[in-house]
Parts: structure tokens; C-alpha cells; sequence
């Protein structure tokens, strides 16, 4: 750092430290003004202009060395000088104090950080350069941030001295008037029935309502902003266009529909989406019918010597097919055409904030949906396509069954996919980059599949990373770089890729109209999933990160209502339970949080937990396996989180869901009554189990003397043996 640049830190540093050594912040405090306040004011009569330039110069240093006071001294601009003459000052006084840290934190700091971290700052610069007036307008307006960590933070950006200055000129005018009159009319106060009049409550009411309605003032520019350029229809085909017709789409169109909205529902391929044609109605299918196969080879378990299932593969993959088929109805044109809902089928592009081509054609529309979901994510590995592979699209095509088949990703997908192809009789081998499968459950959990996978010999290598996959006269194989760097050939007569999902958001135009997209190409939405352009709402896997059908369709709700209603009324999307289901054998069931998510948090917790071994109704059902594990606060009865791993437990969930929606605890599913012998009883047990660790002891001691005295004994004795 230059020498002069080191002198100008030291005094900086040195005005900062003297300011509070000196506790100098003691003159910017409501009590010194208010017991000096008439010899400022008989100092001011005689000297106004005076008393104006010092109160301007010392607004400019306290704001210039980030000092606290800033707020304080804007109240008593109001008490001295009015609210016109008080705005004029602090506004340009503030101003150009911020603009004078901005300058100094500029001079110090900006060189050295941009040495040091350039490399990284790239995309910020390029914010700044395309909308940094914008960001700073928004922050001086709504102050997410201190705004003297505003001037801070701008100084290291390539925004230009100038425009800083004028932009947090305009930004910090509307506060700068609220709080300068809250001053103006609290100097006014000389009795206690001043502070009664209209007045007074209306300026302390528009202090309290500043943030809001910068907010919506934010709001209305923002709209304004992302609609630019774009030409406003006087008349609308539609109250509602929504893009995708899987889980998410068809519910937001019905909901449409059933408040008797014009909606127009664009399905590009396939009603239904992911979750009915290569999703959860397919997968669930193929599981069930492997199931029946687990079942036979545990035939001893259940008290016969030997049971034999004869069965061509192609035609359980055509069972999966008839599934499909019978489900199809309820997604179908016919069924949401009779509902009200107008369906196309054809290839949609977004042309502007109210419209939307389909196959040539424009319709209008006052909001839009995108609902298009997601898919397989295929990951770039050299020889992958010229050999040929399957992803969760397009396994439902396989008719036969390969010898040898590898998993690539240990996720729920691949493991389901995994665990039901190899009771069907392929020798399944599962790749996992990471150190185990199901990264987001407990090691308990993960024990438990691992050793489940093993029994039924599945091979499960993690900790290994796909580097290629060869192709010769021998085969093929994926080559795959083991925990201490060694290869490992792994044969395959079919490859399918599970290494998870990504939104389906290219070709619809979302750029072009100034929907904003991150790194990965999911659409940003607001907590009331609205993108970057007003008019358009978002939903499902396109928005990420809960990629499940149930959430899906829990976002429709948010993304249809909110458009239809808005502004008279809208709500904020309720992410505060997100329940799952890894449909493997043992079903794993997630609601809240687990032990992993609770220490990466630093939320202190206790474990409560029922084997499934001890349920009569599983030891009568050969489905011991498993346990249900509640999380709550120490010692509280409020339960943070469940997760049940066993037969049927996504069913067995459903009463943890329900008592975290509504604020119930361990005691009230405890005093429940469960149907007797069910797997539902597990719940209770677990309930039962958290209630024994917290019984009142001393209490129990006390009652124990109570009956002792009422078997006419004496306590403190012991009573031996009956007559």
C-alpha cells in the first residue's frame, strides 16, 4: 500500500478510535439534544446560517466516517430546522458524506482487493455495469444493509463516483422526508397533550410504514422496469397461460379454472408430465411387481419351503405401460377440457410478458405459469453416448432384461431403480461418487440400505467417480477411479444414468423477456414464486430445489392464486414442511429435519427411537426391519423432525406431517388411539418411548407413597412378600 494511502488509514482509524474514547457518541443521543435543546435554539436565532453550515458539516463527518448517529441527527434536522429546510440539508449533506466514504474506501481499499480477488469479481462487474443504479436505488430505498456498509461495498465495484452520488441523492430522499418531519413535528412537543395531536401519530405512523412503502414503491419500479418495451394488450385471451402439463401445470389450470378464470394450458408432449410417463406412476409400478418377487424368495420366512415365480420381463415392462394407461385419464385433454381448462398440445414460446406462440399462433394473456419440469442429467463422460445408456426418461423402453446392469448415481431415483432391477435377476452394480448413498440421510439410515443392498446382492461402490466408459469386441464398461485413485472396470450390458435432474427451461424465450435465470437454469422466483417480469409465476422442478410431485403441486397453488388475485390479495409460498418418500424396500420417510441437517445448523436436538423389530404387527408381517427416529428440542414436546425407515413408511408419515402442520406433539399422538395390530402403532410407541425418557420421577415417587398409605402401609419399609 502506497505511503500515502497508509497515512490516510491511520487518521481515518484514529478519528473512528477518538470517537468513541472520547464517547463523543453521547452528543448524538434524543437526551443532549433535549436537555440542550434551548441553548441550541437561542444559538440559532442569533445565528441560523451559522448554525445550518455546522449542522451540514457535521451531518457530512459523522456520515463520511461511517459513524453511529446518522438517524438521530435526521430527527433533530427536523426539530431545528422544519421539514423543508431540514430535508435540503440532510438530503445533500448525507449525500455527499456517503459520496466521501465511497471516495476514501475507494482510495484504500479497491486497488488491494482487486489484486487479490479479481478473478472472482467478474460477474459482479458485470451487474454493476448492466444495473449497479438499480441495485444501489433499491438499497437506498428499502436498506437491506447499513447504508454505511453500502458505501463500502459500492467503493470496490466499477460504478462510477457520479453516478453513486446522484442515485443515493434520489434513493434516500423518501426516507430522508419521513424521518426529517417525525423530527419536525416532535420539536413542536411543549406539553403532554401535544403528543395527542393528529399530527404527531401520523408522522410516527408513516416512520413506521417507510419500509413498507418503499417497498412497494420499489415494487411498482422494478414492474415497471421489467416491463419496458413490451406493448400492454387492451383486451386479454386469457386470465392465465400455463406452460407444462405434469403435476404442477395441471394443478395450477385447474385451479384456474375452478375460480372461473379464461386459462389456456400448453403441453408440449405428453399430459401428465414426468410423475405419470416416466416418473412415479412407472417406478412405482415396476417396484410392486419386484416386490412380489422379494416375497418369493423369502418364502421360508413366512412358513413355506420354496416358492417360484415364473415371469417374462417384457411383460412386466407392459404391465408398467397398462398402469400408465389406466392413470391417464385423470391428466388427460378430455377430463380438463370438460373442467373449463383450454388444452394445446404443441411447442410454446414466451414473446412477451401477456403472450405466447404456440405453433404459430399468439395468445394474449394478463399472467403466465411455467410449469415445464425437468429432466435427467447426463454428465460428460467420454464414451458415455456412443456406447449407449438409459436415464429415468427412457428405461421404461427396456423389454430385456440385462445381465449385467450399472447404476450410476446413488441418489432415491438410483436407488429404487437399482434395488428393483436386481430382484428381477441382473447383477446390479451401483457407482456413487460420494462417500455413501442417500447423501441426505442419516449414517443410521444409510446403514441400513447398505446392508439391505448387500443382502440382496447388489454391489454398492462408493466413493468411486465415472471417468469413461470403453467399448470393444469384450463389451463395454465404465471405467471408474477408486478412494485411493486406483481404476476400477466395472462391465455392463446396460447403463442407466440416475446422477439427478435439471429444469427444463431452454427454448421457451425466458431471456428474451428478461426472466431471470441462475447457473444451473432454474427460474428465480419471490417468496410468491414470481420471476424477475411481474407477470410471470413459476412452479416445480423448473424453480427447484424440491423436485417432487407433491411440491409441484403445492407451488401451483401459489403460482395460480397469486397472479389471479394479486394485488387484492397474495400469499407467500409455506416451504416450513416438505415431506418425502424414498420408495426403496425399506420405504425411507423424511418430514423436518434429521441429525445431520440439525448439527450442520448447530440446532441442539434429542433422538428418540422405536425399532420396528418390537411391533407386533411387523413381527407378524416378516417387516421388522427399520425403526422411527423424532427429533425434538431437549426436553420439549415439539417435534422438529421424522424420519421412519420400514414397510409402507411414507403411509406411516403422514401422522408426523399432520401433528408438525398443526403444532401437535409426542403427548397428543401418545393419547391417540391406534387401530391395534397396525404398523401405525409405531408413531405411538415412538410417542410412548420420548414420554417414558421424560417421566416426572419425583412426582412417581410421591405416588408410589400414596399407595402404599392406601394399602395401609408404611412407607420407607419394605413390604416382603404376600401372605
Amino acid at each position: 500500500m502506497k505511503p500515502s494511502r497508509v497515512v490516510l488509514l491511520i487518521a481515518f482509524a484514529a478519528l473512528i478510535g477518538l470517537f468513541f474514547w472520547f464517547d463523543l457518541q453521547r452528543f448524538f443521543t434524543p437526551e443532549f439534544f433535549s436537555a440542550q435543546r434551548e441553548a441550541i435554539a437561542a444559538f440559532q436565532a442569533q445565528n441560523p446560517w451559522l448554525t445550518a453550515l455546522a449542522f451540514f458539516a457535521i451531518y457530512i463527518l459523522v456520515t463520511g466516517a461511517s459513524l453511529p448517529g446518522a438517524a438521530i441527527l435526521t430527527l433533530i434536522a427536523g426539530a431545528l430546522f422544519g421539514l423543508v429546510q431540514g430535508v435540503i440539508i440532510v438530503s445533500f449533506a448525507s449525500t455527499l458524506g456517503a459520496t466521501l466514504a465511497f471516495t476514501i474506501a475507494r482510495y484504500l481499499f479497491r486497488d488491494a482487493v482487486r489484486s487479490k480477488f479479481g478473478q472472482h469479481l467478474g460477474a459482479i462487474d458485470r451487474g454493476v455495469e448492466k444495473d449497479g443504479a438499480f441495485y444501489l436505488f433499491a438499497m437506498r430505498l428499502v436498506p437491506a444493509v447499513p447504508f454505511f456498509v453500502i458505501n463500502l461495498a459500492m467503493a470496490l465495484t466499477p460504478l462510477s463516483t457520479w453516478r453513486f452520488y446522484w442515485v443515493s441523492q434520489l434513493g434516500m430522499i423518501f426516507g430522508t422526508v419521513v424521518y426529517v418531519n417525525a423530527g419536525a413535528e416532535l420539536g413542536q412537543v411543549a406539553s403532554v397533550g401535544d403528543i395527542l395531536s393528529p399530527t404527531l401519530w401520523i408522522s410516527f405512523a408513516l416512520l413506521g410504514l417507510a419500509p413498507l412503502i418503499a417497498k412497494k414503491i420499489l415494487d411498482a419500479i422494478k414492474a415497471r422496469k421489467a416491463l419496458r418495451g413490451f406493448k400492454k394488450p387492451k383486451h386479454f385471451d386469457n386470465n392465465l397461460v400455463v406452460i407444462g402439463a405434469g403435476s404442477g401445470g395441471l394443478v395450477a389450470a385447474l385451479i384456474a379454472a375452478t375460480v372461473k378464470a379464461k386459462v389456456t394450458l400448453i403441453e408440449r408432449h405428453r399430459m401428465g408430465g414426468d410423475c405419470l410417463n416416466t416418473g412415479c406412476v412407472p417406478s412405482k409400478s415396476l417396484i410392486r411387481s419386484a416386490k412380489m418377487l422379494s416375497y418369493a424368495a423369502r418364502a421360508q420366512e413366512f412358513g413355506f419351503k420354496s416358492a417360484k415365480v415364473e415371469f417374462e420381463f417384457a411383460e412386466v415392462m407392459e404391465r408398467v405401460q397398462r398402469i400408465i394407461k389406466k392413470i391417464e385419464p385423470h391428466d388427460s385433454v378430455e377430463r380438463y377440457t370438460g373442467l373449463g381448462v383450454n388444452c394445446i398440445m404443441g411447442d410454446a414460446t414466451i414473446t412477451s410478458p401477456y403472450s405466447v406462440r404456440v405453433d404459430g399462433r399468439e395468445i394474449t394473456t394478463r399472467n403466465i405459469v411455467i410449469a415445464t419440469g425437468g429432466a435427467p442429467f447426463v454428465p460428460p463422460i467420454p464414451g458415455l453416448a456412443e456406447a449407449g445408456y438409459y436415464t429415468s426418461d427412457t428405461i421404461w423402453e427396456i423389454r430385456e432384461l440385462p445381465q449385467r446392469f450399472v447404476v450410476l448415481g446413488g441418489g432415491p431415483i438410483g436407488c429404487e431403480l437399482a434395488q428393483a432391477f436386481g430382484r428381477f435377476g441382473t447383477d446390479v452394480t451401483v457407482v456413487q461418487q460420494a462417500p455413501h448413498l442417500l447423501v441426505r440421510e442419516d449414517a443410521d439410515v444409510v446403514d441400513l440400505m447398505q446392508q439391505q443392498f448387500v443382502a440382496e446382492g447388489i454391489r454398492v461402490l462408493t466413493g468411486h467417480r465415472a471417468e469413461r466408459v470403453e467399448s470393444g469386441e469384450a463389451g463395454r464398461a465404465l471405467i471408474c477411479a477408486g478412494e485411493d485413485g486406483s481404476e476400477v472396470r466395472v462391465p455392463f450390458d446396460a447403463i442407466l444414468v440416475a446422477a439427478g435432474r435439471q429444469p427444463n427451461t431452454e427454448g421457451l424465450g425466458l431471456e428474451d423477456v428478461g426472466v431471470t435465470l441462475d447457473e444451473r437454469g432454474e427460474v428465480e422466483v419471490d417468496e410468491y414464486l414470481r420471476t424477475s417480469v411481474p407477470t410471470i409465476y413459476a412452479c416445480g422442478d423448473a424453480i427447484g430445489p424440491y423436485q417432487f410431485t407433491h411440491t409441484a403441486s403445492h407451488e401451483a397453488w401459489y403460482a395460480s392464486v397469486n397472479p389471479l388475485f394479486s394485488p387484492l390479495r397474495k400469499f407467500k409460498a409455506d416451504y416450513s414442511l416438505i415431506p418425502w418418500t424414498t420408495f426403496t424396500d425399506p420405504e425411507i420417510g423424511r418430514v423436518g429435519l434429521n441429525e445431520q441437517e440439525a448439527e450442520r445448523q448447530g440446532i441442539d436436538v434429542e433422538v428418540t427411537r422405536y425399532e420396528l423389530e418390537e411391533l407386533d404387527r411387523a413381527l407378524a408381517d416378516e417387516e421388522g426391519r427399520g425403526f422411527v427416529k423424532v427429533l425434538t428440542p431437549p426436553s420439549k414436546d415439539r417435534i422438529l423432525g421424522a424420519t421412519i425407515v420400514g414397510h409402507h413408511a411414507g403411509d406411516l408419515l403422514a401422522e408426523f406431517i399432520a401433528a408438525m402442520k398443526w403444532g401437535k406433539g409426542l403427548k397428543s399422538l401418545m393419547a391417540t388411539i391406534h387401530v391395534y395390530p397396525t404398523l401405525t402403532e409405531a408413531n405411538k410407541f415412538a410417542a410412548s418411548a420420548w414420554r417414558k425418557k421424560h417421566a416426572p420421577e419425583g412426582l412417581l415417587e410421591w405416588v408410589g407413597k400414596f399407595h402404599s398409605l392406601r394399602r395401609g402401609r408404611a412407607t420407607g419399609k419394605s413390604e416382603g412378600s404376600l401372605p
